[in-house]
């Protein structure tokens, strides 16, 4: 599955370093896409919630809308 997030607040590599690891942290993640331009976010995964993924990048200060 893949599913595309809009994260709030990222401008440089440090935060797409954050973002990154703490998918990456979920049970189910395989790959993690952050596009600083845009402030997407792709997940490419094997059927972990929305909601969980939004926690994740959320307690790393950011927000996703």
């Amino acid at each position: 599955m893949q599913t595309t997030l809009k994260v709030e607040g990222m401008t440089c590599g440090h935060c797409e370093k954050a973002v990154k690891g703490a998918l990456e942290e979920l049970e189910g993640v395989e790959k993690v896409e952050v596009h600083l331009d845009s402030g997407n976010v792709e997940v490419s995964h094997s059927g972990v919630r929305e909601d969980k993924m939004k926690e994740a990048i959320e307690e790393q200060g950011y927000d996703v809308v």
